[in-house]
C-alpha cells in the first residue's frame, strides 16, 4: 500500500517564469504552482517524477515582497492567467529572465544590448486588455447551468467563472448574462465556443452552432445583441459558414488603428492578431524604429498576417513586401492596403515552412527584413538567409526557445549579430513571452 503523501515545508529558491516556485528538498527539485523566490511555503507533492516533482501550495508562510493579491476571483482555477499573485515588475522580470536563459542556454548568444520591456503602463495597459479570445461553452447538469470562459489550469473543464479581468470591455463583465443566454435556448448543449472579436469601434461574438437555431433561439440573440450593444454571429461549420445574424444590416468592418503612422486595420473575428491594442502600437513603432527604415529601402515582412507591420512600414520604405501562408489573411491585407491608399505594399501567399531556395519573392532583395513567425520559429527562412542577406533583421517571437535556436543559427551561418533584444509584456498575469531581437549583418 502506497504511503500517503504529507505536507512539507520549504524556502522557495527561484521562480519560473510562468508563477512556479522552485524547492530543493533533499537533493531533488519540487515545482510549487503559485509560490515565489524567497518564500517558505508548506507544499503538498501532487506529482512524482524521476528527476522533479510537482506540488501544490498549501500555505505562504513568509511571503515575497513581490507578491500582491489576485484580482480575479477564479485565478488558481482558470488557466487564463498564471502570474495575478506577482507584481507587474516582477512579472517582467521573470520574463526577461526566461528571454536570457533560453538565448544563453539554447542559441549561446547573448546581445550587445538589453533592450528595456515594452508595456503599457497603468491599468490600462495589463488589465481589460484582450481584444480576441476564444471562450469555451459547457452545459454541466451537475451545476445546474451553462459555463462561459477559459479551460481550468490543471484540466479540461470549463473554468466556473463569472467575469474575466484581462478580456477587454464590454466582455470582461458577459459571462454571467452569456450563461443566462444559452441556458435559454434549445440547444444549449450544442453550442461548444464563442469567438470574441473586440475593435475600436465595435463587438462581435461569434457563436459555433452544432445544430441549427430555432426561431426563438434567434429571438433570443437578437435581443441580447441589442441589450449588450454587440453584434451577433453564428457559425454552424468552417470559417466560410460565419454569418451576422442579421445578414441585411449594413455593419461597418471591425477595425483599430495605427496613430502612429495614419492606418486604419480591418478584420474579422477569426483574424489572427495581436491580442493587447496598446501594446501592439507600442510594438510596432519599436520594430520599425529597430528597424532603421529609409524612403529607400525595400522591406520584407514574412508572416505577415493582415498587414499589421507590412501598412506602418510602407509608410516610411520605398518598397514593402508582406508574405503570408493563409490566403484569408493575403486577401484581407491587400484590402487593409487598398483602404488606407498604400500603393508601395504588395502581399503574396506562399508556405514560409517548406522554401526550396528558388522562390521569386526570396531573390526579389531587400534592404530590411522583419520576422513575426508562429510559436515554431522560421529556422527555413533562416537556412536561406544568404540569398535575402538584409542589412538588419528584427525577429518578433511568441516563443523564447525557438527564437534561441534561430538566433543560433543566424549568427552561426549568416554573418549576422544580435545586437538587441528584450521582452514586450504582450500578455499581463500570463506565462506567454514575447519579445523582439535585432540582428545586424556584419
Amino acid at each position: 500500500m502506497a504511503r500517503r503523501r504529507e505536507p512539507e515545508i520549504a524556502r522557495i529558491v527561484s521562480t519560473t517564469h510562468d508563477g512556479r516556485g522552485i524547492a530543493d528538498v533533499s537533493g531533488k527539485k519540487v515545482f510549487v504552482a503559485g509560490a515565489l523566490e524567497g518564500e517558505e511555503v508548506r507544499f503538498l507533492r501532487r506529482k512524482i517524477r524521476r528527476k522533479f516533482d510537482e506540488a501544490e501550495l498549501l500555505e505562504v508562510l513568509h511571503p515575497s515582497a513581490s507578491r500582491i493579491e489576485p484580482r480575479c476571483a477564479a485565478f488558481g482555477r482558470c488557466g487564463g492567467c498564471s502570474l495575478q499573485h506577482v507584481s507587474d515588475d516582477e512579472q517582467r522580470e521573470l520574463k526577461q529572465r526566461s528571454l536570457r536563459d533560453s538565448l544563453e542556454r539554447i542559441g549561446g548568444v547573448v546581445p550587445d544590448e538589453w533592450l528595456a520591456p515594452l508595456y503599457a503602463p497603468g491599468d490600462e495597459g495589463s488589465w481589460n486588455y484582450r481584444r480576441r479570445a476564444r471562450l469555451a461553452v459547457k452545459d454541466v447538469h451537475a451545476k445546474g447551468r451553462v459555463l462561459v470562459g477559459f479551460r481550468e489550469r490543471h484540466a479540461p473543464f470549463v473554468t466556473d467563472m463569472h467575469r474575466c479581468e484581462v478580456l477587454a470591455h464590454p466582455v470582461d463583465d458577459l459571462l454571467d448574462p452569456l450563461s443566462k443566454l444559452i441556458e435559454s435556448l434549445s440547444i444549449r448543449s450544442r453550442l461548444p465556443q464563442i469567438e470574441v472579436g473586440i475593435g475600436d469601434n465595435a463587438v462581435e461574438l461569434i457563436f459555433r452552432v452544432l445544430d441549427p437555431p430555432n426561431e426563438a433561439d434567434l429571438a433570443s440573440f437578437g435581443e441580447f445583441a441589442q441589450q449588450h450593444d454587440v453584434r451577433v454571429s453564428l457559425q454552424p461549420g468552417g470559417l466560410d459558414t460565419v454569418a451576422a445574424l442579421d445578414p441585411d444590416s449594413a455593419q461597418e468592418p471591425l477595425f483599430y488603428e495605427l496613430p502612429d503612422f495614419d492606418v486604419r486595420i480591418e478584420f474579422e473575428s477569426t483574424d489572427f492578431l495581436q491580442v493587447n491594442g496598446m501594446v501592439n502600437r507600442l510594438m510596432v513603432s519599436a520594430a520599425i524604429d529597430l528597424l532603421e527604415v529609409e524612403t529607400h529601402h525595400r522591406v520584407l515582412d514574412l508572416f505577415c498576417g493582415i498587414g499589421n507591420f507590412t501598412l506602418p512600414l510602407a509608410r516610411r520604405a520605398e518598397k514593402v513586401l508582406g508574405i503570408e501562408g493563409e490566403q484569408r489573411q493575403v486577401e484581407r491585407a491587400r484590402s487593409n492596403a487598398a483602404i488606407n491608399k498604400i500603393d508601395n505594399a504588395e502581399f503574396l501567399k506562399a508556405d514560409l515552412f517548406e522554401i526550396e531556395g528558388n522562390e521569386s519573392w526570396l531573390r526579389s532583395g531587400c534592404d530590411r527584413l522583419l520576422l513575426d513567425p508562429a510559436r515554431s520559429g522560421s529556422l527555413e527562412l533562416i537556412n536561406h538567409i544568404d540569398v535575402l542577406s538584409p542589412e538588419r533583421i528584427v525577429y518578433v517571437s511568441c516563443h523564447p526557445g525557438t527564437l534561441a535556436r534561430d538566433a543560433a543559427a543566424l549568427t552561426a551561418a549568416g554573418n549576422y549579430r544580435l545586437k538587441a533584444a528584450g521582452i514586450i509584456d504582450m500578455f499581463p498575469h500570463t506565462a506567454h513571452v514575447e519579445s523582439i531581437a535585432l540582428f545586424v549583418k556584419e
